[in-house]
């Protein structure tokens, strides 16, 4: 408790070990602690949400608290949020949600426990030295602390998945419930076998999370095509759109399509244009730039103005040129930055960026050509027979599952170098940046099918698991792991790890994990995940395929 700091939920994490000084992903210790605090009253929500008596009705007041909860958990993913101010308006709210919640129970006459996290009523003045007794390292023991931890991190990937599906109009009480419930067992359980079966819970919801986004999704913009994305410019100002929000994006093309100007998708937004309405939009110019992480470079030659809809933020260089034209909005926070805010029927006011659009240069152009994607799992059923031929004439031998994140490392070279070592009768299945690794390379086709199969986002891992399953349905199989599909997947931030627990839970074996083991697992719990589940990491290229019998 004596460093800065403290934070490992990132793959990045300083020494695979912890951020103790300052973050590796730009944020400073106030923003660290201001987060560990946040985190800590959301916990005393959840314990008094589920007192056994307080009323669990499903009404206006808690569809409110759940909207509050899920943005208040985005909001501390790494990457999303960096503006304290913004995170302590949420601590202000969170503690007057918990007082409400604590009058309602004590009005019933009920005796409620001693409970710091149900009394402390702090200052903003407070707010810093409270965070620092409330941290991770506030648990001494490190396999409960693992367990714990996991399992927050769970809850925070499949809070980003519920926030988007509710813009589109799609909720589930049942799923917010249990966020509720599992954020007071945090709190206080530390039973070991109680905190390993709510993980696994947590992975169980966090399938029913992704379905329900995926229902979002194409129930209001249809079901992804195969789509090809340009990757050059126009000779037109624009906006590049980056993040994981496609409500965002549709309201700006819709603002902007009069207006002079193009749209380009960066990074996570790629997947904006394999949906039939959103593609439709003819100013929805192309896809610009890499993964998240080059976006300091990227975004100085863009030359135009930047939206961020969510993570994932790098903290601009004090002499980047384009500091002053990037905005924010939902979760998001930056200090200095514009943020955007919806009105009470979710709409938002994108004028003031498009107006400063048409004040800029149009794009640089930074390379030229097409990748190709939109294989979401419906898009792939349409293609099952012509799949599955090819499975049984030899012509595909293994899918390979390469889904996750990219990042900053020079160890994530591996991914790119694994997918040109892969023998030209297997075919990637993959969704989330972690595809910038090798979308763009000649990878060919296998009688038509591509070598590089791209779901989407991560958010769209769901499709994976749905093409796993119904090619286990096709081929007559008991076991989802008898399939001739290996898992080969890079994690970065939160969102990865609900993919993760939502595999196990679906019963997925043996998947690899890289580029590094996450920093959370205590090596107790790792063995348990290493025992039950055959999780391990990677090591080279040439053993992993060995080991993949590739």
């Amino acid at each position: 408790m004596n460093e800065k700091m403290f934070c490992f939920q990132c793959q990045e994490t300083a020494g695979c070990v912890g951020c103790k000084i300052s973050g590796v992903c730009g944020k400073n210790p106030l923003v660290a602690h201001a987060q560990d605090l946040l985190i800590y009253m959301l916990k005393g929500i959840g314990v008094i949400a589920n007192h056994k008596t307080c009323d669990k009705k499903y009404c206006d007041n808690r569809k409110k608290i759940h909207a509050f909860v899920n943005d208040s958990l985005f909001c501390t993913i790494t990457n999303a949020n960096f503006d304290v101010e913004s995170i302590y308006s949420r601590i202000d709210k969170a503690l007057e949600i918990r007082n409400w919640f604590k009058e309602r129970v004590l009005s019933k006459g009920v005796t409620l426990p001693k409970l710091d996290v149900l009394e402390w009523n702090g200052t903003r003045e407070q707010y810093d030295e409270k965070a620092m007794t409330v941290g991770v390292l506030s648990e001494n023991n490190e396999d409960i602390r693992s367990l714990k931890e996991l399992n927050m991190y769970g809850l925070k990937g499949m809070a980003a998945y519920l926030e988007h599906a509710s813009r589109l109009g799609f909720v589930d009480g049942d799923i917010n419930e249990y966020i509720l419930q599992t954020l007071g067992l945090i709190m206080t359980c530390n039973d070991a076998d109680k905190l390993t079966a709510s993980v696994l819970k947590t992975g169980e919801m966090g399938v029913s999370a992704m379905a329900l986004l995926d229902k979002a999704n194409t129930t209001t913009y249809g079901n992804p095509e195969i789509t090809e994305v340009n990757i050059g410019v126009g000779t037109r100002p624009g906006i590049l759109v980056s993040g994981h929000d496609l409500n965002d994006i549709q309201q700006l093309l819709e603002q902007s399509q009069d207006a002079g100007i193009d749209i380009y998708t960066h990074s996570e937004m790629l997947p904006t244009h394999y949906y039939p309405k959103l593609k439709r939009y003819s100013h929805l110019k192309g896809n610009y730039g890499n993964a998240w992480w080059k976006q300091r470079e990227e975004f100085e030659s863009f030359n135009g103005p930047i939206l961020f809809t969510t993570n994932c933020i790098v903290p601009p260089t004090a002499n980047a040129s384009y500091k002053d034209r990037v905005f924010t909005t939902n979760s998001t926070g930056f200090p200095g930055w514009k943020h955007i805010v919806a009105d009470e029927n979710g709409r938002k006011d994108f004028s003031e960026i498009i107006a400063l659009a048409k004040t800029c240069q149009s794009p640089k152009e930074i390379e030229t050509g097409k990748i190709v994607g939109g294989f979401a799992h419906n898009q792939v059923f349409a293609l099952a027979d012509k799949v599955v031929d090819a499975v049984k004439n030899g012509a595909i031998r293994k899918f390979v599952v390469m889904a996750g994140c990219d990042g900053r490392m020079k160890n994530r070279e591996y991914y790119t170098e694994f997918a040109k070592a892969l023998p030209k009768d297997c075919v990637i299945l993959t969704a989330g940046c972690a595809k910038y690794k090798y979308n763009k390379l000649d990878l060919g086709d296998i009688g038509g099918i591509p070598r590089v199969l791209d779901a989407g986002q991560c958010n769209d891992s769901y499709s994976l698991a749905l093409i796993a399953l119904k090619l286990k349905e096709v081929f007559g199989l008991d076991d989802i792991n008898k399939l001739p599909v290996v898992y080969n997947i890079a994690w970065y931030e939160q969102k990865a790890v609900i993919v993760l627990l939502a595999l196990l839970s679906l019963g997925v074996k043996n998947i690899h994990l890289g580029p590094t083991l996450p920093a959370f697992l205590s090596p107790n719990v790792a063995k348990v995940l290493v025992e039950n589940f055959g999780i391990s990491g990677i090591t080279t290229v040439e053993e992993d395929l060995k080991i993949f019998g590739i």
